[in-house]
């Protein structure tokens, strides 16, 4: 290629766009798969499951809120109930 080439105007080759997809449509919103249910061992609290499930034990109120019409006290939770860990 000489210099004469590189300055004939309308010979160059178009730069070609790249295009990005968008990304995918959920059908189901994410909060839906946060969810899942958790039945109340023995010795549990609502401090040592949030531990187990966040890594943190003061998430505690997160999981009362989620199930304030199950639980009624956040202190008093019996074995064999059913939570919803969000």
């Amino acid at each position: 290629m000489g210099l004469m080439d590189f300055f004939q105007k309308g010979k160059e080759k178009p730069v070609e766009k790249k295009t990005v997809a968008p990304p995918p449509v959920m059908s189901v919103p994410p909060a839906a798969h946060a969810q899942r249910e958790y039945e109340v061992k023995a010795g549990d609290s609502l401090s040592k499951i949030a531990q187990a499930h966040y890594g943190d034990a003061n998430e505690w109120r997160r999981i009362f809120e989620a199930n304030k019409e199950v639980i009624k006290n956040p202190d008093l939770i019996h074995p064999g109930q059913k939570i919803i860990i969000p």
